[in-house]
């Protein structure tokens, strides 16, 4: 069969591949997740890279710049080039949420954010990082749950000593289990819970033409097991971030501790206003 133009495999194959990487995927710890080198068409991919604009030169960007996050992201699709835009909506399509589904096990229908919120182009400057978290779990629009996160990273000719690794925590954030680096053509997906604590927390350490490149799909279902978000963790509408302990800053904690109140005593509506306000 035919390769797909954005692939390195025809559809059937893709969703073979899905199914045969299932239980690879389930078992890696410390929660569901995985990732794959040369997964799609490296010369698609560099046209994409091609049209990337420098994040933050738009009054629509989104610059997160507080204790818990130095970063870049877009907002909806009304920055992607034309060849970004048509590989966003691919991963957004039928085909490879059929694959998602088999490699994921998830037994709800997975449903795509043709919105991107929180998703879509994201980057990292010098000096850039993003704390240990765990993911919103509820889309603010649609009110489905969050269930995978799907990076595509776009950084050719990355030196490791740069940074900007990937990592995956133990449920109790007693340490680092995986640490993957943003290398390009690569893709990494994970599970979300309320225990999947992942980010890039050390400060990037690459030179100033450089920055760390990924695009960011996540994916949704109508309703989720229960065993996966406490009481406490349901109702909870933003990220939640935590310190790594003797590394992180007091002024990180400090910050997060009113986070925290912000989350328990105020209106979801107040919440996001202030989360607006704080991210520029």
């Amino acid at each position: 069969m035919e390769k797909h133009p954005f692939l390195n495999y025809s559809i059937d194959d893709l969703i073979a591949f899905g199914r045969e990487q299932s239980s690879a995927y389930k078992s890696n710890p410390p929660f569901p997740n995985i990732y794959f080198d040369n997964f799609f068409n490296a010369d698609y991919l560099r046209e994409i890279v091609a049209e990337l604009p420098d994040l933050g030169g738009d009054k629509k960007d989104i610059h997160y710049a507080n204790p818990n996050e130095i970063k870049y992201a877009s907002k909806g699709e009304g920055r992607f080039g034309p060849k970004t835009r048509e590989f966003m909506h691919f991963l957004n399509s039928q085909p490879f949420l059929e694959f998602l589904q088999e490699l994921s096990g998830i037994e709800e229908t997975l449903i795509p954010d043709p919105y991107f919120e929180g998703g879509g182009m994201h980057q990292i400057k010098p000096g850039g990082f993003l704390k240990v978290h765990v993911d919103f779990h509820s889309h603010k629009m649609t009110h489905l749950a969050r269930r995978l996160n799907v990076l595509v990273y776009l950084n050719e000719n990355w030196d490791e000593e740069w940074g900007g690794h990937f990592e995956l925590w133990e449920k109790d954030m007693s340490k680092c289990v995986t640490k993957i680096l943003p290398v390009f053509n690569r893709m990494a997906m994970f599970s979300t819970t309320g225990n999947s604590w992942h980010g890039h927390p050390d400060p990037l350490n690459c030179p100033p033409d450089r920055s760390r490149r990924s695009l960011a799909l996540y994916y949704y279902t109508n309703g989720r097991p229960k065993d996966e978000l406490s009481e406490d963790q349901a109702g909870r509408i933003t990220t939640t971030f935590a310190a790594r302990k003797g590394q992180d800053s007091a002024e990180m904690s400090r910050f997060n501790t009113l986070v925290n109140l912000a989350n328990d005593w105020l209106p979801p509506a107040v919440v996001r206003t202030i989360k607006k306000f704080r991210n520029k």
